[in-house]
């Protein structure tokens, strides 16, 4: 991030903050960067220790629909959700408001929750002095982004060499600009480490609230100007016409990254053990490049390389789930061994047609069986009986991080026969040393599944089908170990994300149960989540819909519903698209620089109103919405749509430009517009 604060400011910027930050314990354990082209850390989550239907006290949580604040609605800290009575009771108090930011999946937002906020001595002090407000990421996209940097703008400014991460703990004025924030902290001085723990913290911040309040309140104004600075200075800049480089340039950067021994991008050999994201956007630009017909052979030959490479050491490593299918969140060290052991609906939705459409290029039939696999996954445990989606399966289960996945040798050797257990031992690892904390075992492949066949002297589909009653064995096992916790609230925009993976396999794979799952769950978001006036609204649980929809919600749900119109050749669905893409130009579109808003124009104020074209572990809302309008322009004979698409497509012609490596999705859109012109 550019440092953009005046040399005066600096001088003066957090001369109380300042004081501070020696307090915060920084970055949370095991914290891995969330893509790339992110800064934000993961840190991780408690399980709730009783049902949330027991009779003891709750807090204003506990009338929320999010699993992740229902988690907290029995904690002693008087949660508020964010909402307008809290910043009035803040103003009128004068209190100091903390945020404290998570999500159902993050182990350490677990391990705070436990150590601190159900600290009955720590909860009464912040219940005396602040106003304390709890908010699930997932839900609140806007909220988490617009504080999250302000954290790391809080810390590129102090120097602490920090970068952000959840859970997230900002203190900010009762005009919620913030002033401090950090991440994880442990609950009192010593518990981890040297760290001043958060016990000490809050009774600083109170102490300086009460002395030194003027100063602090210039500093949460110097902040709240950075971010806001900062944010405008994300929205993607125009630079003119745009040609076919952009390919060339997307292609050799994703080359450039690429790890060319155990495959997905952004290896650097100076730190050759940074964490392995799946990067869907990177791997469905390389089946566009591969299906254009515009590459050379060397370059089309270096494009499979690349995209295969990628998906078979995925589903080789420790990152797939081989036993119950599906794959976690992503994998702690370069080789893919080791997962954090989260799985979320928007990885498995995006790998879902990713894999669809390699086995398509191939014919591998080891990509088949994945796709087979996370759907037989993914409709077993997390699908709603109303047929829609849910959001997350947590990391941990009794309060330990990869539990229910995890194996013991001893154990496997007592579930299975002799020769089961030889076989299996044999193509998953367990005859090599632990691979996960001390005696346990992640099951992985070494090798390719077609390797291991031809050393046993099998046939690819002999040894599945020696493998797959050992696999269920070990499944029904597992199944009865205390299960982690699932997210049940079901969100438009991954949901769109699923959507479009059932419709893909269903499609290519001529599977017509999945694009049935993809019509339930399309009809669902279109008849819970949608207004009588067309509005789509964030999120549903506990039979409520609420909070206004962002921009990906509609993208990723026209998505889906292109999806399934190419599957079914169905004119509801394409109806449907469109009734959502007018509602979506009519909220969102910027009339000013072209292309879309995160937020309505009509959405809650906050400290700004941003724009992020970047497409990271989900594609951009932007990227996704301009080849929606192209596909619509065509499929409708709606001219004018292709003129949105283009304004959309040269709204972030500077990053297409300059780095089009980090705009995948939008390069493929440009693609679509260009040969949908092409052929006028």
């Amino acid at each position: 991030m550019p440092d953009r604060t005046p040399p005066v400011m600096q001088r003066y910027l957090f001369a109380v903050t300042a004081i501070l930050l020696a307090t915060s314990h920084g970055c949370s354990p095991g914290q891995t960067p969330v893509s790339p082209t992110a800064t934000a850390t993961e840190a991780e989550t408690p399980a709730p220790s009783e049902d949330a239907t027991d009779d003891r006290p709750t807090n204003r949580l506990a009338k929320e629909t999010s699993p992740y604040l229902l988690l907290h609605a029995h904690n002693p800290v008087d949660w508020y959700p964010w909402d307008e009575e809290a910043f009035a009771k803040a103003k009128k108090e004068g209190k100091v408001i903390f945020l404290s930011v998570g999500y159902s999946s993050c182990h350490w937002c677990h391990v705070m929750e436990r150590e601190s906020f159900m600290d009955e001595e720590i909860a009464a002090y912040m219940n005396e002095h602040f106003v304390c407000i709890k908010v699930d990421r997932e839900e609140r996209p806007d909220v988490d982004s617009i504080y999250m940097t302000s954290v790391q703008v809080y810390n590129q400014v102090t120097g602490s060499g920090r970068g952000g991460g959840w859970p997230m703990s900002v203190f900010m004025t009762p005009e919620a600009k913030p002033f401090f924030g950090g991440t994880y902290l442990p609950a009192r001085d010593g518990d981890r480490g040297t760290a001043m723990g958060f016990f000490s913290l809050l009774k600083r911040i109170q102490e300086f609230w009460g002395t030194k309040r003027d100063n602090i309140e210039q500093d949460a104004e110097t902040i709240t100007q950075l971010v806001k600075q900062e944010l405008d200075g994300r929205r993607p800049q125009a630079v003119g016409e745009l040609d076919d480089k952009v390919f060339h340039e997307a292609f050799h950067s994703l080359e450039r990254q690429y790890d060319g021994e155990f495959g997905g991008f952004g290896f650097d050999p100076r730190n050759p053990f940074r964490p392995k994201f799946p990067e869907p956007s990177n791997l469905a630009f390389l089946i566009n490049r591969i299906r254009s017909g515009e590459l050379d052979d060397e370059h089309k030959v270096t494009a499979v390389k690349l995209l295969v490479g990628t998906l078979e050491r995925m589903a080789m490593g420790g990152i797939r789930d081989h036993l119950g299918g599906g794959f976690h969140r992503y994998s702690v060290d370069r080789f893919w061994k080791i997962p954090h052991f989260e799985k979320m609906l928007y990885d498995n939705g995006q790998l879902t047609s990713v894999y669809t459409e390699a086995y398509l290029l191939t014919g591998r039939e080891d990509f088949k069986r994945v796709v087979d696999e996370m759907l037989t996954f993914v409709q077993r445990e997390m699908t709603d009986e109303g047929g829609a989606f849910y959001s997350a399966l947590d990391a941990e289960s009794e309060d330990e991080e990869g539990k229910f996945y995890r194996w013991e040798k001893e154990e496997v050797e007592k579930l299975l026969e002799a020769d089961e257990y030889e076989l299996f031992a044999k193509i998953y690892g367990l005859d090599e040393a632990p691979n996960f904390e001390e005696e346990y075992y992640a099951p992985q492949l070494g090798q390719s599944m077609a390797t291991l066949a031809e050393s046993l002297k099998l046939s690819e589909a002999e040894l599945e089908e020696k493998l797959g009653p050992i696999r269920d064995k070990l499944l029904t096992t597992r199944n009865k170990r205390e299960r982690p916790l699932t997210d049940t609230k079901i969100l438009t925009s991954w949901n769109g994300l699923m959507i479009r993976g059932f419709a893909d396999a269903g499609r290519a794979l001529k599977n017509e149960a999945y694009v049935q799952a993809a019509a339930r769950a399309a009809d669902f978001v279109l008849s819970k989540l949608r207004s009588e006036d067309g509005r789509l609204l964030r999120t549903y649980g506990e039979g409520e819909a609420k909070l206004n929809a962002y921009l990906d919600d509609y993208a990723f749900l026209v998505d889906g519903l292109i999806a399934l119109h190419k599957a079914t050749g169905d004119e509801k669905w394409l109806t449907a698209a469109d009734e959502v893409t007018v509602k979506q130009l009519e909220l969102f579109w910027d009339e000013k620089e072209g292309g879309f808003f995160f937020t309505s124009g009509d959405h809650e104020s906050l400290l700004a109103r941003g724009r992020d074209p970047v497409d990271g572990v989900e594609p951009s809302g932007n990227s996704v919405s301009a080849d929606n309008l192209v596909y619509l322009a065509k499929a409708l004979d709606r001219d004018e749509y292709l003129d949105k698409a283009k304004q959309a497509i040269d709204s972030v012609s500077g990053l297409l430009s300059q780095a089009p490596s980090a705009v995948p999705r939008m390069a493929i859109a440009f693609a679509a517009w260009r040969n949908a012109t092409k052929a006028e």
